[in-house]
């Protein structure tokens, strides 16, 4: 949703419900915090509280879903249901801790993450204009089992009352027409009344449907919007249901990059989270897994088999089959097939990395080749530095991690093993199979096992790796 499109603020107060046990999704994480593209399925709810409402939304949770405290702290204020009982009884625990000059509530399930502010706008003015205590969103389905059916007067406008699937008779259960869960409601009435809403014969539970009747008994109106059944009022239950809500979303992300002018050879096998930047012309190919933070920059092609995580990545790069993570890669990079950037490392522009080559935490400048075969760690190399296939940076000792520093020019043959703490001048070079122990100044060669410094026979190309 954009900055134009986006619903009117409201005063309604958010109260989502996300203190159930989620015992079908048979995990110990809470329900709430299980992820669908990068994000708590809890975090997309709070996104459409937001939207529609100015006032900090109030999350009802339990001590089996206490981890929400910890992970929405800055994002929302709590109500504790120290044993759930019910939709009811946890409103009601909202209800305790509420603020006093709230007059309207937007009660939100948290297992909901689909849903759409427009719609929650709607139901908060639906309600305001037809005066009613209390409006739902009724739900149009194919398949209703299992769920709350929304009866109607025979007019099909007032509504009635709301039965739960097991407590409903034959004719009602033929109703097509079910009860989504969410609910806006006048909070003076909803403080007066909830109260009196009776425990379930079935399950001993509160429910916040039994309300309808408390409505009618005082003769005021319960309104409702009705929708069809487009799965964005879906409740996540077990993991397959969650599986087909990321799809769901998954699919809506990618399209929304594709307008904005990235291409995707196959959208169904691409895989974005919804916190990634994208500019125009990225082309993604199959198989890429963009993940956390990462961002793209124009002109970038990510090849297939790629996944990338909390990274930035430059303009016009070609990263292929690889493996980047929480690293920076500047402008006309290449990367791969099979590299792996493992976090905080820094690749300047125009560098070039193969087949199996790996970086860990250092920083490569402009026109660095690192072609294939080698390991990069806690190190330092300077511009247009050529790393020969094999070659290693030896940087821990067993107890201690240790630098290297590698200036401009250098050329490192094959097998290389550079033994850190170890520095070397620009225009420096080795032998291949050389093990470096000590500094090679600028300009130097070093050769051999332990490795010997030496003048290179002509500093014009590169040295005879076969020499003594």
């Amino acid at each position: 949703m954009t900055s134009d499109d986006q619903p009117t603020q409201h005063g309604a107060l958010p109260v989502v419900l996300a203190a159930g046990l989620g015992t079908r999704m048979k995990s110990r994480q809470p329900k709430v915090l299980h992820e669908l593209c990068g994000r708590p399925m809890l975090a997309y709810v709070l996104d459409a509280a937001g939207a529609v409402s100015d006032r900090r939304p109030l999350v009802v949770y339990s001590p089996h879903t206490a981890a929400l405290t910890e992970v929405f702290g800055q994002r929302a204020d709590f109500a504790l249901q120290a044993t759930p009982r019910g939709t009811a009884d946890a409103l009601n625990a909202a209800l305790a801790v509420a603020p006093k000059d709230a007059t309207e509530l937007l009660v939100l399930s948290g297992d909901v993450p689909l849903v759409d502010p427009m719609l929650l706008a709607e139901l908060i003015e639906t309600r305001r204009q037809r005066g009613a205590v209390m409006a739902l969103i009724a739900v149009a389905t194919y398949e209703p089992e299992g769920l709350g059916r929304v009866i109607r007067s025979e007019d099909g406008g007032e509504v009635l009352r709301i039965v739960e699937d097991k407590d409903a008779t034959p004719e009602e259960l033929a109703v097509d027409e079910i009860n989504a869960g969410i609910y806006a409601f006048d909070a003076a009435w909803l403080r007066r009344r909830l109260g009196d809403v009776k425990p379930s014969p079935m399950s001993g539970e509160l429910y916040l449907p039994e309300l309808v009747a408390l409505a009618r008994a005082d003769h005021r109106p319960v309104v409702s919007i009705e929708v069809e059944d487009d799965g964005t009022l879906a409740g996540i239950n077990d993991r397959s249901q969650l599986a087909a809500a990321e799809l769901d979303l998954r699919m809506s992300i990618n399209e929304a990059h594709m307008i904005a002018g990235v291409t995707m050879v196959d959208p169904a096998r691409t895989y974005v989270d919804h916190s990634v930047e994208l500019a125009p012309d990225v082309v993604l190919e199959p198989d890429v897994i963009l993940r956390g933070t990462t961002r793209i920059g124009e002109g970038t092609r990510i090849g297939a088999g790629s996944q990338i995580i909390d990274t930035v990545v430059g303009r016009n790069c070609y990263i292929w089959a690889s493996v980047l993570e929480s690293s920076e890669v500047e402008d006309e990079v290449q990367i791969g097939p099979f590299s792996h950037l493992r976090p905080k490392s820094s690749i300047g522009s125009k560098a070039k990395l193969g087949n199996f080559a790996e970086v860990k935490a250092s920083r490569l400048e402009a026109g660095v080749q690192q072609h294939h075969f080698s390991y990069i760690g806690d190190a330092e190399l300077g511009e247009r530095t050529n790393v020969g296939a094999g070659t290693i940076t030896c940087n821990y000792d067993g107890v201690r991690k240790h630098k290297t520093k590698i200036g401009k020019d250098v050329f490192l043959g094959s097998d290389t093993m550079l033994v850190a703490p170890v520095e070397l001048g620009d225009g420096a070079r080795t032998g291949a199979g050389s093990v470096v122990t000590k500094d090679v100044p600028a300009g130097m060669l070093a050769v051999g096992v332990p490795a010997r410094i030496r003048k290179p026979r002509d500093s014009g190309t590169p040295p005879d790796e076969t020499a003594p």
